[in-house]
This record gives C-alpha cells, sequence and structure tokens, in this order.
C-alpha cells in the first residue's frame, strides 16, 4: 500500500497495551485471583501470606485506587499555571495564621527574641552590635534585623515575615524563569517542599534571607554577573556559608571577573558603614567569636561522641552552653576534633576549590582535549559551577563543628537551582536533601528535647540525617574528582564527567 516514507499502520495487537486510567498493582491482582480460586489446584499450596480475606483485598484496592486518584490531581495541579504561586501564599499564609496569637501579643519565637533585642537595643540605646562590642554574625545581618524593628517591638514578627515573603517571592519567581515557566516546574515545587519542611528554622532564622538570595544570585549568573555578585556577597554579610558558593564561581565560572568585582564593592560598601560608625575592631569579630565554640549536638562530626553518650561511655555527655545557647558534647578525644576541625575543613574546602578549578578547565594547561590535534572539549561550566558550589558548601556542613539546623537551608539554594538548571544531574542531590530537611525538622523541634535526655529514638533520628548528609558529601566529591580526572585525560579516552555530558546533550554549553 505505501511508498517509501510511509508505515503501514501495525494490527491493533501489535502495539502495547493502552495504559489503564487506575492500573491495579501486582499484588492487588495476586490478591484478587488468589481469593477467587481460594489458593486453589492453579496455585497448589499458597502461602498464608497471600490468603487474605475479601475485607483485606477491598483495603488493598481502596489504598491503590487512592494513590492513582491522589497522582491524577498532582498532575492536575502540577499543570495549573498559576498553582505554584497559590502553593506558595498558602505556605507563607499558614505561617502567618500560625504565629498571629504571638503577633496580637507583641511576642516573637524562634532566634527573634535573640534578633529583636539587638535591634531594640541598637536603635534605643544607641549600642549598635559589630560597631560597639564583638558579634557572632556579619555586619550585614545588621539590615534585616534591624529593619524588622521600623514598626516598633510589637511588630517585630510580622515586619519579619513581610521581609521574608518579599525574599523567598524573589526567589521563586527567578526559578519559574520570571514567572514564565509555572507549569510543571520542578525546581520550584520542590524549593516550597524544602521550605515547608524546615519552616520551623527558615522562616524564623537568619538563613530564610541568605538562602534566597544564593538562589537569585546563582540563576542570574550567566545574564547578570554583577547582580549576582552584589547577591552573592551580600548573602554572606549576612551569613558566611555562601562564601562557599563565590568560591565555586571563582574557581570554574567565565563570570568570575565580574563577580569579584560587584563583590570586592559590597564588601568594600559595608566594611565603611563599619569604619564610619566606630566599629574598626569589631568587623572581624563574627570569625573569632566561632572559634571558641565548642562540638555542637547535631554537627554529624558529634555522632561519636553522641552516641558514646547515649549508650554510658564514662567521660561522654552533652552539656549547655549557657553563653552561646547552645548544646554541645564531651568526651575522650573531642577536644583533638574541636581543634582541628576548622584546619581541616578549610584544608579540605580548598583541595575540592582546585579540583573543581581542573574540572572546568580554569588551570593553565589542563584545559581537556577531545584528541590529537583537536580543539578544546566544550565544558559545562553551568554544571561544575552548581556541581562545585554544591560540593563546597555541603563540605562546610559536614565538617563544621557547628550543627545548627537551619544548615540545611545552606544546602538547599544550590539543590534547588541545579534542578532548575540541570535537572538530571540533581536528581539525586534533590532526593537526599529532601531526606535531610525532613530528618532534621523531626530533631528539632519535635525530638530535641528528648535528644538532650539522651533518647534513643532521638539519637537514631539524627544519625539518620547526619548519615544521609554525609552520603551526599561523598556523592559530591566522587563527582568532582572524576570531573577532575577526566579534566587531565585519566579517566579514558572520550570520557566525560556527566554534568559535561548533559550540558553538551542539551545544548547548553558555556
Amino acid at each position: 500500500m505505501g511508498g517509501p516514507g510511509l508505515t503501514r499502520p501495525a494490527p491493533a495487537r501489535a502495539g502495547p497495551r493502552p495504559a489503564r486510567a487506575r492500573p491495579v498493582e501486582w499484588r492487588t491482582r495476586l490478591l484478587s485471583f488468589t481469593f477467587v480460586t481460594g489458593g486453589g489446584p492453579i496455585f497448589g499450596d499458597v502461602s498464608p501470606r497471600f490468603g487474605r480475606s475479601a475485607a483485606s483485598l477491598r483495603r488493598a484496592r481502596a489504598w491503590n485506587d487512592a494513590g492513582h486518584r491522589i497522582e491524577e490531581r498532582w498532575a492536575v495541579i502540577r499543570r495549573h499555571p498559576q498553582s505554584i504561586w497559590w502553593a506558595f501564599w498558602l505556605l507563607h499564609g499558614a505561617v502567618l495564621v500560625a504565629l498571629t496569637p504571638l503577633i496580637l501579643a507583641g511576642d516573637v519565637e524562634g532566634d527573634l527574641p535573640l534578633y529583636r533585642s539587638w535591634a531594640s537595643g541598637a536603635l534605643a540605646d544607641g549600642r549598635w552590635p559589630v560597631l560597639d562590642f564583638d558579634w557572632v554574625y556579619p555586619a550585614g545581618a545588621l539590615g534585616p534585623i534591624v529593619l524588622s524593628n521600623v514598626l516598633g517591638e510589637s511588630l517585630y514578627q510580622l515586619v519579619w515575615l513581610v521581609l521574608l515573603t518579599a525574599a523567598n517571592a524573589g526567589g521563586l519567581w527567578l526559578l519559574t524563569d520570571r514567572g514564565r515557566r509555572t507549569v510543571d516546574a520542578t525546581a520550584a515545587w520542590w524549593w516550597l517542599l524544602v521550605l515547608f519542611l524546615l519552616s520551623p528554622v527558615g522562616f524564623l532564622r537568619l538563613e530564610g534571607f541568605s538562602a534566597p538570595m544564593v538562589v537569585s544570585g546563582l540563576l542570574l549568573l550567566a545574564t547578570r554577573p554583577r547582580v549576582a555578585g552584589l547577591l552573592l556577597a551580600a548573602a554572606t554579610w549576612i551569613k558566611v556559608w555562601p562564601a562557599a558558593v563565590i568560591a565555586a564561581v571563582i574557581a570554574a565560572s567565565r563570570q568570575r571577573g565580574a563577580v569579584v568585582r560587584a563583590g570586592l564593592v559590597t564588601s568594600a560598601v559595608v566594611v565603611g558603614l563599619v569604619l564610619v560608625g566606630g566599629g574598626a575592631s569589631h568587623v572581624g569579630s563574627f570569625v573569632t567569636m566561632q572559634s571558641g565554640r565548642g562540638l555542637q549536638v547535631e554537627a554529624p562530626l558529634a555522632t561519636p561522641w553522641l552516641w558514646m553518650a547515649m549508650l554510658g561511655v564514662p567521660g561522654a555527655s552533652v552539656y549547655e552552653n549557657v553563653g552561646l545557647a547552645t548544646n554541645e558534647v564531651m568526651g575522650p578525644g573531642v577536644s583533638g576534633v574541636i581543634n582541628g576541625s576548622t584546619a581541616l575543613m578549610m584544608i579540605v574546602l580548598a583541595a575540592l576549590a582546585v579540583l573543581v578549578a581542573v574540572a572546568a578547565g580554569g588551570l593553565p594547561g589542563l584545559r581537556r582535549r577531545a584528541g590529537a590535534g583537536a580543539g578544546p572539549v566544550a565544558v559545562d561550566q553551568t554544571g561544575i559551577v552548581l556541581l562545585g558550589a554544591l560540593t563546597l558548601t555541603t563540605t562546610f556542613v559536614v565538617l563544621n563543628k557547628v550543627g545548627s539546623p537551619q544548615y540545611m537551608l545552606w544546602i538547599a539554594p544550590v539543590v534547588a537551582v541545579g534542578l532548575a538548571l540541570r535537572p538530571e544531574e540533581f536528581r539525586v542531590p534533590a532526593v537526599l536533601t529532601a531526606w535531610a530537611a525532613g530528618l532534621t525538622t523531626l530533631v528539632f523541634p519535635i525530638l530535641y528535647l528528648p535528644l538532650l535526655d539522651l533518647n534513643p529514638f532521638a539519637v537514631v533520628v539524627l544519625g539518620a540525617r547526619n548519615a544521609v548528609v554525609v552520603v551526599l558529601f561523598g556523592w559530591c566529591v566522587l563527582r568532582v574528582v572524576a570531573a577532575a580526572m577526566s579534566a587531565l585525560g585519566l579517566a579514558g579516552r572520550g570520557a566525560l564527567p556527566a554534568t559535561v555530558a548533559a550540558g553538551v546533550r542539551s545544548g547548553s554549553v558555556r
């Protein structure tokens, strides 16, 4: 019948069977067949596990149908162009409603009592952190802390939430490509999921501001590098951790010059304001104040001593550091970890930053080549920057002697941007980070008091969270090492790291 280029229609039975709207899982089918036959001659001697009652069969089918209904409704929600913003306002509105009794009473929650006391002392008494005394945070943190007091102490919580909502809205707007990609926006939905899972700390600590700033900075890196540099530098002057993201940009991005210049200008403005205010001797106090801290109970490095304390090993215990309002561990050999952890972290960070630079072809003489006489192989610099940022940030968390729950908001912004720009490569980090976020909130605030009492279940949950973070760290290190080895020609001819290959396939090599 047909000539060249035409294909004969396949018989009705030749193609794949049409998918059912609500397929029944194999367990339900087997239960149904076993129930009908009574485990008779076709099956012979059927295991008691499958010889269930009709009620069990109905329950299995009901659960199966419910799961498919949820899946279908979720697909409809994802396809609606405005659903992501409905979810955003629903989440932030729910937080506002939950905190309304506190707002009406003029009270605050989380770390905000401490923030408000600093703001009130600055505006009412003229004693400014950084300007008049050493402070645990960089000077830029004064911005959101003092600005939230603009309408007075009684409305501090409300103004804080309004400012935080604006910052999160900006990050989400960029995650959805300035609102143009709101259908099936996996990265945006994942980001909202993490904000929900970490809401006890995400809405009540300074990371609530630095995290969306990092999201915005990374998304603007390719098109607005100066704005990206400003945002990343400003976020670093609020909390130090975005310095890891800046280090990855410097190591791997061609936009490093613009980012560094914008960062230097931002830093000069911040330091200049501190100097004008008379705080020259306190501008770097956030570094020295951190150096005297012990091994915090939630830190991954504290896991062995926490388990020793739970098991009653002599000398191992959990105690409260009253001066810093933290809970720390002590025990045999802990002083060595406390004294050496920061140096170890800096060494590992430096080594990994060099590997990221090698992977991006950023070191002289190490440009990857496809073969003899060939030009340089294309490098997916966006993928390498994101992988490097995730690796260095995760190093900050895993090897840090401080382990506050909000540290998961250090990792999540990089993963969210990775899902937006390199979804295939960041699926594993997304799953691991989401699990870590959920376990983190289960530990704090839900199980925190039992944890301090060395409740075995709480200790195991925290151990599971730390194990997930360590697995993520290992995944990142292996990927960076593989990319660097490929750049040096040590991974076999034609081998490309997955981040590079993904960029080449997608046509988005920079």
